[in-house]
């Protein structure tokens, strides 16, 4: 896949540590921990520039949202600080919390100075700035010092700021097109490094991300399309924002969405060609529009109007779903990609009403679902691509699956063994009301199925060819495909790891489930077809 912006400095190294704590990121995983590297990467750290980026120009307005843009912005930290936790344990964690906030509240007081025409106060904050990333570096050097030079961070940190404060910049000086132009290059600076960053995290990590398995061309298409389709969402939602508040930049804003949409486009012609690439575009730019047309419709209490844009949107995704149907019959189908269309356009005009409505937090929260719904869009079609051109994607390295796939583990012991090959779980399957409970994120890496994490609701997502299963912490039922069963047993958390009953789990999705008393061993078997790879 052609890079889809022009490349980029390497962007901090020290954040490649972020990404083996999937958990806190509103996880997807399709093949496991180390092909979701680059995309789990760029989505945890492509939504923390962006949502810097929108924090800042509402502070800059005073706008009423602001507190809970920074707030969505705080939740992103978070996320980032428990994945730090996860993998240096709790105490770095705490540590790495309050100097990563410090660098936000920095960006806060230059915005604060700013609007006050305070230049003395712009200074102390970029100084405040510039002692920020040398502690930020300190702290990822000593962490990792076999790897990462504190120079080497400190560098990379500071090329992170001034993209930043660029957009800012310019945002205050009402060129709104550089505004939009420094913020997709932010946003994308956290994303064309993350090949490098992977590389980076193998050499630390080997024996949890053995060479050669944190990159390849269908990982590559993978976070391409993440790093499109979430920037699409979040553009989208601040669009129609600036829209019904009549807001001055609104034309550059609505410019950037379709900068974006010429990359989507670009990125299909580089699968399917450029007939199909120029057949996507327009598509894609009428949903765009019709979000336009609801907008005006909502601005002049026009509730037909509103009403015509929705069922437009409906027409839309139809004829969406059947473009993908048609360049791959044989693994999307019309149905499946209408109804996943359907939530995204759901998520965005959720996030618009709550907006209008001043119900920011709830604005806030669903923007952040509609931007991680797009990374599941780009993990869904990533499988059905590389399934349809396994030799462009996979090449000498997509070996067939085995006919019968063999997953095994123990009562108190972190090895979970597929096929043969161990690795090794940050927890162990535990018994508890008299069930035996698994690690649900192992359990769908092992089994080749997407999970996702929802953090903020504790709510978890399984997707598996046209199935999808939702647990709730805390609940002994589920949904199947809208349909509720009975677990068993409450779903738990243990040690930020969804813990479920793995007979119930691996039956659900056709497993046979063998268990020994005797050494508490769990072993798990189907038959999978020859061609198959645990890419869904």
């Amino acid at each position: 896949m052609k890079k889809l912006h022009s490349k980029l400095a390497i962007l901090m190294l020290c954040l490649s540590l972020f990404l083996p704590a999937l958990a806190s990121a509103h996880e997807v995983d399709t093949n496991g921990a180390a092909p979701n590297l680059q995309a789990a990467l760029g989505e945890l750290l492509g939504e923390h520039a962006l949502l810097a980026v929108i924090a800042m120009q509402k502070g800059y307005d005073n706008a009423a949202d602001f507190n809970d843009a920074a707030a969505a912005l705080g939740k992103n930290t978070d996320d980032l600080s428990a994945a730090i936790a996860s993998v240096y344990g709790s105490a770095a964690g705490e540590a790495f919390e309050p100097i990563w906030s410090s660098h936000i509240g920095y960006f806060v007081d230059y915005v604060k100075a700013t609007a006050a025409k305070d230049e003395a106060g712009r200074q102390k904050a970029v100084a405040e700035l510039d002692d920020y990333r040398m502690k930020q570096a300190e702290f990822f050097h000593n962490a990792n010092p076999a790897y990462f030079e504190t120079a080497a961070l400190a560098d990379g940190l500071n090329m992170h700021i001034n993209h930043l404060l660029d957009a800012f910049n310019s945002y205050v000086n009402k060129d709104y097109t550089a505004a939009y132009k420094d913020t997709r290059t932010a946003y994308a600076h956290m994303f064309m490094t993350a090949k490098s960053l992977a590389a980076g995290i193998q050499a630390q990590f080997p024996d949890k991300f053995p060479a050669g398995t944190t990159t390849s061309p269908g990982i590559d298409l993978r976070a391409g399309l993440g790093q499109l389709l979430g920037e699409h969402a979040t553009l989208a939602a601040l669009a129609m924002q600036k829209g019904i508040d009549g807001a001055p930049d609104f034309t550059a804003a609505a410019a950037a969405l379709n900068s974006n949409t010429d990359d989507l486009s670009a990125a299909i012609a580089t699968v399917y060609g450029n007939a199909a690439g120029d057949a996507f575009k327009p598509i894609w730019s009428s949903h765009i529009g019709y979000f336009v047309d609801y907008v005006k419709a909502t601005a002049a209490k026009d509730e037909t109007g509103r009403g015509q844009a929705v069922a437009a949107l409906e027409d839309y995704r139809m004829k969406q779903a059947e473009f993908f149907y048609s360049a791959n019959p044989a693994y999307f189908e019309t149905a499946a990609i209408a109804d996943g269309l359907k939530m995204h356009i759901g998520h965005l005009l959720d996030t618009f009403n709550s907006y209008v409505n001043k119900d920011y937090a709830k604005a806030y929260n669903l923007e952040r679902t509609a931007y991680s719904h797009m990374f599941m869009t780009a993990s869904e079609l990533t499988g059905g691509i590389v399934s349809q051109f396994p030799d462009k994607f996979h090449g000498k390295t997509g070996a067939a699956a085995p006919e019968m796939t063999t997953i095994s583990m123990k009562k108190g012991s972190t090895a979970v063994t597929v096929n043969g090959t161990t690795s090794q779980m940050d927890v162990t399957p535990v018994m508890k009301d008299g069930s035996t409970f698994i690690p649900l994120r192992y359990l769908g890496e092992a089994i080749g199925v997407d999970i996702t994490w929802d953090n903020t609701r504790k709510t978890l997502w399984i997707k598996d060819g046209d199935n999808t299963a939702v647990f709730w912490v805390g609940q002994s039922y589920m949904e199947l495909n809208g349909e509720r069963k009975n677990i068993g047993a409450p779903v738990f958390l243990d040690s930020g790891r969804v813990q479920v009953p793995v007979r119930f789990i691996a039956e659900l999705l056709g497993w046979d489930v063998k268990w020994l008393p005797g050494d508490g061993t769990i072993t798990l078997t189907k038959a999978m077809a020859a061609t198959m790879e645990h890419s869904h």
